[in-house]
């Protein structure tokens, strides 16, 4: 059956069908679902390739790598053959074209098993029907009522009051919802906007009286656009800049909100307050843009931390009328034989090498190149040799190979990212950036940074290691860069990632970078380790620290610090630790604590319970003993705990009143452990366990079908279970599944 959701924009219609795709009983109906996001220029062999990879993952499968290289049609016949014999749910969501659903029909066969396909769509002309047909239905989204229309403003506008309206404002409440016409986008947004505001009729009434002047030609609230306006209109003047910086990115795209806080420190758009650094200045902005509605929250941690965004379609309009009356950019998704306009700023997206070799503008301050197939080098060489101005370049995913020795000639550079690029060296001109503050090379192909970096005084943030995916755990499979001396004379650093540590002097030259906020090194030699902690202790600002030992085996030789920066929130060491780092109990605001291969002989737990914001504590490889021991009252926060690859474990102990919070734990491979702990249902929000290579007996012990053990997880909202297929890759398996069921037997 195709089911087609039909209505204006901002009617909710993907949040309607995200709430029952996402729904426990949903999930477990189907065997397997996807949902594609459909822009306007999609591309079908792109969409088939992405459905494909989501079933297979779905169902705990990789998908087949030919699928890399397939044309349309056999995608088409490899999707339909994998779904035959299954009972499918895929999401279109925001379709636009009329055509794509007969292009796309034939790769879902109708095999009577009660499969869905769900299409939202603001178009009744691309919602496919057939009125004659029952497999056909079209479910028209009305807009809500008032009643549930206020109540939705309540809880934007008075969050604080738990939803609670004071009586002095139900009148205009009632007013201004009422001309919002039941569109929810409009009534988050409106009321974000209010909740921003003092509590003052006057100021209430001037919006309102603002807003209804925007609703006199268009009583039906056809044009949403003009309330959405209002929300731009009242931001400051520093956050409109970032706001239309958003218009910069392509339609539906999740924006890594820590590369969108560095541009908008590039471009000046953040400005300086005593005592608290750009990036959180920035980060403020982006909550402000948030609390209003405006800016979208796309993935955020098991922390509660943003980590990407994005804006609605709907805004997303607003923003790009508005930057074309302001000239604030240039967006560029088609190809244009010359640019007859001066932009300041230009995103160059899709292939469009025509206009990129036509691109000759002085005056370009910003380029960001996005989803292009090629970038010709008279682009790249015209770009370094002649664009004075530049201030920002992101390549990011970009197809190029090189950066050409002009480079230095960008006096004004702030931004530069190689991230994801086939760039292997830079050149020493590089050095010559005096005002660069981001270099990012992470996932690119530089192994080394040249010495004449050392000039670069305002450098704020410096990233980079190369990928090695041959290799699942270990302390090399991001394989750092190499740095030389000089590295202190970085002092406005305010993260350096992934450099190498093999020599006593670099080690020292650490102790200067006091403005730090994320550090982490690899290959910290045992004889190193003194001098470590004593440069540790003087990075007072640092709020994230990974450290590698030069092998699994290598001691971290770290007892001699007394004084840990006091605002560590992430701690990661990997390397064997002969004691157990006392610094670590004094860490009242760490939320994250990893050990890979520390080997530790006493039970880590007991020291570890005691910290107070604990919320995600990993041992992999961490302990050498038989009993682990979750001591009731202990570890009041942790959300998420991996014990992996304890192969000493025999027995885990879980008192009642431990871990109240804990959402997630991971065990294995642990041979020795014969059985989940009765105890286990203490953990009353525990909704995923997760098992790695454990013995067949233990994971036949928990199985619906005779299971001994059963009883203690079925309660559980998610068992999984994990194993190595013979290629070396793990393959998971529900609880019950019979495939798994037929490889523990076998």
């Amino acid at each position: 059956m195709v089911i087609s959701v039909v209505g204006i924009g901002g009617l909710g219609k993907t949040t309607l069908v995200k709430k029952v795709y996402d729904n426990e009983i949903v999930v477990a109906h189907f065997d397997c679902c996807a949902w594609i996001t459909v822009s306007q220029s999609y591309k079908m062999e792109e969409l088939l390739r992405e459905i494909i990879k989501q079933v297979y993952k779905a169902r705990k499968e990789f998908y087949p790598k030919e699928i890399d290289t397939m044309k349309e049609t056999p995608l088409i016949e490899k999707l339909k053959q994998y779904l035959d014999e299954l009972r499918y749910v895929v999401i279109f969501d925001d379709l636009w074209v009329v055509e794509f659903w007969e292009h796309v029909k034939y790769a879902f066969p109708k095999n009577n098993k009660g499969s869905r396909i769900v299409i939202t769509t603001r178009s009744e002309d691309v919602a496919p029907s057939n009125k004659e047909s029952p497999y056909y239905h079209v479910y028209k989204l009305p807009p809500l009522s008032l009643e549930k229309a206020l109540e939705l403003f309540y809880k934007k506008v008075f969050q604080c009051d738990e939803g609670k309206c004071p009586p002095i404002f139900i009148e205009l409440s009632r007013a201004i919802v009422e001309r919002c016409g039941g569109l929810p986008l409009a009534i988050v947004a409106i009321g974000g906007l209010l909740s921003t505001k003092d509590k003052i009729l006057y100021e209430w009434c001037k919006l309102h009286n603002s807003l209804s002047s925007e609703l006199e030609t268009n009583p039906h609230l056809m044009n949403i656009t003009k309330i959405l306006s209002l929300s731009y209109h009242d931001l400051p003047y520093n956050l409109k800049a970032c706001f239309l910086y958003f218009g910069m990115f392509p339609e539906d795209y999740s924006i890594n909100c820590a590369r969108l806080i560095r541009l908008w420190i590039a471009e000046g758009f953040v400005k300086e307050k005593k005592g608290i650094t750009l990036e959180d200045v920035a980060q403020g902005y982006l909550n402000q843009l948030i609390r209003r509605s405006l800016v979208q929250v796309a993935w955020s941690d098991d922390v509660g931390r943003f980590r990407s965004c994005r804006v609605h379609d709907m805004l997303r309009e607003v923003i790009l009328s508005r930057s074309e009356e302001l000239s604030f950019s240039l967006i560029s998704m088609q190809d244009y034989t010359n640019f007859d306009q001066i932009a300041r700023r230009l995103s160059i997206q899709k292939n469009v090498n025509t206009s990129l070799k036509s691109i000759t503008s002085s005056q370009t301050r910003t380029i960001l190149i996005l989803g292009v197939d090629e970038v010709p080098n008279s682009f790249l060489a015209n770009s370094f040799a002649n664009f004075k101005l530049m201030k920002t370049m992101d390549f990011e995913s970009a197809p190029i190979d090189y950066i050409p020795k002009e480079v230095g000639n960008l006096f004004h550079l702030r931004y530069l990212s190689l991230r994801d690029t086939k760039v292997q060296i830079l050149p020493k001109s590089i050095g010559k950036l005096h005002n660069l503050e981001t270099l990012d090379l992470k996932g690119s192909l530089v192994s080394e940074i040249p010495t004449e970096i050392s000039g670069l005084r305002k450098l704020r943030y410096l990233a980079g290691y190369t990928v090695n995916n041959d290799i699942e755990y270990s302390t090399d499979s991001r394989l750092a860069i190499k740095i030389h001396n000089g590295i202190g004379c970085l002092q406005s650093l305010q993260k350096l990632f992934k450099i190498e540590v093999d020599n006593h002097a670099l080690i020292v030259e650490l102790g200067s970078l006091t403005q730090l906020r994320k550090l982490q090194i690899t290959k910290l030699k045992r004889e190193n380790g003194m001098v470590f902690c004593t440069a540790l202790e003087k990075m007072s600002n640092l709020q994230s620290l990974r450290i590698h030992a030069t092998s699994e085996g290598e001691v971290l030789e770290l007892q001699s610090m007394s004084s840990p920066p006091p605002f560590l929130q992430s701690v990661t060491l990997c390397g064997r630790l002969e004691k157990f780092p006392e610094w670590i109990t004094k860490l009242m605001g760490v939320v994250r604590v990893g050990f890979f291969w520390s080997k530790f002989i006493d039970d880590p737990l007991k020291v570890l319970q005691t910290l107070p914001n604990l919320m995600d504590l990993w041992l992999y490889d961490g302990y050498e003993g038989e009993q682990l021991h979750f001591e009731g009252g202990g570890f009041k926060k942790l959300k998420c705990v991996g014990l992996r690859n304890l192969k000493g474990l025999n027995r885990l102990m879980i008192d009642e009143g431990s871990l109240p919070l804990l959402e997630e734990l991971r065990i294995g491979p642990s041979p020795q452990l014969k059985e989940v702990p009765s105890s286990i249902h203490y953990l009353k929000s525990l909704k995923d366990l997760i098992f790695y290579e454990m013995p067949n007996e233990f994971a036949l012990s928990l199985q619906p079908d005779g299971g001994l053990d059963f009883g203690k997880v079925k309660d559980i909202p998610r068992v999984n279970f994990w194993y190595r297929t013979k290629g070396e890759s793990y393959k998971g398996y529900n609880l019950g599944d019979p495939e798994l069921l037929e490889r523990l037997r076998s």
